[in-house]
């Protein structure tokens, strides 16, 4: 009975291997056309979807780039379309716009006079499309004055678009449209986030750089109409009287205290109006710098510059905007943010708001989010991305080949024939290349290997040592090796989804740590504004710094591996067939 299957075996061995060898040509495929699961055939060559516009893939001209009636100009209008389309503009064009810019800027003084009427605007953050969306609503900017107060950049993945075209209207209206520093205008936080990371795959970090340059040069402060304070955070145990702005060096790296960094990072209390605290200013341990001001701490500061409102950006609103207590000398809100990135990070679901103010006159307008194309995480490419899907599939086939026969089917013989048959070594390995497998394959105490697995573990160095032990001990290695593979590459696809639902709540960068604790319970919490935003605040930080960053960097490599050790060492499943294939 036994030599009965032994050669049954045999021949579906020899089979096997003649089919192998034999095998027939590859059938001619037609790589332009693919047909879809209804059966519908497209083109592999266009757009599938030709309603959604191809991305301008040229960059333009000189003659295209520049004003045809003011050649020292950006054409505005075409600079507008080819950055909607996703085009991007030559080394040498970029910088012009960003070094013309910069000029400008430093002329400008560090505490701005805005008259009215005027749109004042809060934080854009790469949204360009939604930019866009905001001089729809707030007026062209060739006939409306405009004040931003900072945050071009990070956090979305279009900041560059923004930047330039920012740049290149104030360009052409340099007495009309005015641009503040916001915290994110850094190399600090920019490095952390996306905006490095996006010069680079954009542009370079020549244009990086020049950047870095010029926002060093942005103005921190406005009055707007001589009543309202305009900046980024808010006001500082530092800021007694308007003067003290007026004097500040802002050309520099911001600080991590002090005035300017205050200017740029400080928010009002939490229970704004209701403090139970005396002090005026309280330490931000949400943003781990700067200061939260009370409200009597901005009352104190309007009435002694006989100033009517704080208005600020810097927080996500679910509206938009938010007024906060009243003075009570006055009756006007003593506080105001705006923020003008709707649907911020593609989770808020918030609207976003700008403020125009004309004849004395305050009107908020809101605004939905416009779509926009997208982007990977880091903005990688598709093949990075899906390395670990068809990483995890393919290690899971080789354990699957690898378990395909019983406890019984491996402890029985499998003759070969005597006069055996001729080894193609284009195709498979010969016996003696395979480590000895002649002797285990004749023995009748232990399992044995098919050609095949042999051939393929052939493919991997074998042991130094050529003894029966250092053999098995070596195939056992190479099983857990390919389940130590497996494991890596689910847990790094586990992570790229995680990665791809979460990447908007870390500007491409999540929280260090965040994938290890697992991305259920963070999916779970994102279904509202406030969750959303509670989810994010670890985002709302000053970030760690570069060396910081590398160490918990490797934390998590570190971490990665124990847990794919442990996993593995902990497998019944693959621990079982290491033992049933290394047994000599």
């Amino acid at each position: 009975m036994s030599d009965d299957i032994a050669t049954t075996n045999s021949l579906k061995l020899e089979n096997a291997i003649r089919a192998f060898q034999q095998r027939k040509p590859v059938p001619k495929v037609d790589l332009t056309m693919h047909t879809l699961e209804d059966g519908t055939q497209v083109s592999t060559v266009e757009r599938v979807v030709k309603t959604v516009r191809a991305p301008a893939w040229r960059k333009p001209t000189d003659e295209q780039f520049f004003d045809k009636n003011d050649p020292t100009k950006p054409d505005l209008e075409f600079l507008k379309e080819h950055l909607y389309c996703e085009g991007r503009l030559t080394d040498e064009q970029a910088l012009y716009i960003i070094e013309t810019g910069t000029k400008i800027l430093r002329e400008e003084p560090t505490l701005l006079d805005v008259d009215a009427p005027v749109t004042v605007c809060g934080d854009v953050h790469g949204q360009y499309y939604d930019l866009m969306k905001l001089f729809e609503v707030g007026g062209s900017p060739s006939t409306t004055r405009y004040l931003f107060m900072g945050d071009y950049v990070d956090r979305g993945y279009f900041s560059i678009e923004c930047v330039l075209y920012l740049w290149a209207l104030k360009i052409w209206y340099p007495n009309s449209v005015f641009l503040l520093r916001g915290n994110h205008e850094c190399r600090h936080l920019t490095d952390y986030f996306t905006f490095k990371l996006e010069c680079k795959h954009k542009y370079n970090l020549n244009i990086y750089d020049a950047c870095m340059e010029s926002f060093c040069a942005l103005p921190l402060a406005a009055i707007m109409n001589k009543q309202f304070l305009c900046v980024h955070g808010g006001i500082s145990p530092e800021l007694r009287t308007l003067d003290d702005l007026r004097t500040l060096n802002r050309f520099r790296e911001p600080p991590t205290h002090g005035l300017m960094c205050d200017l740029l990072w400080a928010d009002p209390i939490e229970d704004f109006g209701r403090e139970r605290t005396t002090e005026l200013f309280v330490n931000n341990h949400t943003r781990g710098c700067s200061y939260y001001y009370t409200y009597a701490a901005a009352c104190e500061f309007l009435e002694r510059n006989n100033l009517l409102s704080i208005i600020r950006a810097h927080e996500a609103q679910d509206a938009g905007y938010r007024t906060y207590r009243k003075t009570k000398t006055t009756g006007f809100p003593s506080v105001m943010t705006i923020f003008s990135a709707p649907n911020y990070l593609d989770a808020y679901n918030n609207k976003a708001a700008v403020l125009k103010y004309e004849n004395n006159v305050m009107n908020i307008r809101q605004f939905n989010h416009t779509p926009h194309p997208y982007w990977l995480p880091n903005f990688m490419d598709v093949f990075t991305w899906s390395l670990p899907f068809v990483g995890e599939k393919i290690t899971d086939m080789l354990i699957a080949i690898l378990n395909v026969c019983t406890k019984e089917e491996l402890e029985e013989e499998t003759v070969l024939p005597d006069d055996g048959f001729e080894y193609n070594s284009n195709n498979i390995a010969p016996p003696h290349a395979l480590g000895g497998a002649q002797g285990r394959g004749s023995s009748s105490t232990g399992p044995i290997l098919s050609p095949q697995l042999m051939a393929a573990a052939a493919a991997v160095p074998g042991p130094v040592d050529d003894t029966p032990e250092a053999r098995r001990n070596a195939m056992k290695n190479k099983i857990l090796a390919i389940g130590r593979m497996s494991r890596m590459f689910q847990l790094l696809r586990q992570e790229a989804e995680s990665v791809n639902e979460l990447k908007a709540f870390s500007g491409g960068k999540l929280p260090s740590g965040t994938l290890l604790l697992g991305s259920e319970g963070i999916k779970n919490a994102i279904t509202s504004f406030e969750e959303a935003r509670r989810v994010d605040l670890i985002n709302e930080s000053l970030p760690p710094t570069h060396d910081q960053v590398l160490e918990q960097e490797e934390k998590n490599r570190q971490n990665r591996v124990e847990k794919v050790i442990n996993e593995v060492n902990q497998d019944e499943k693959i621990q079982r067939l290491a033992r049933r294939l290394s047994r000599g």
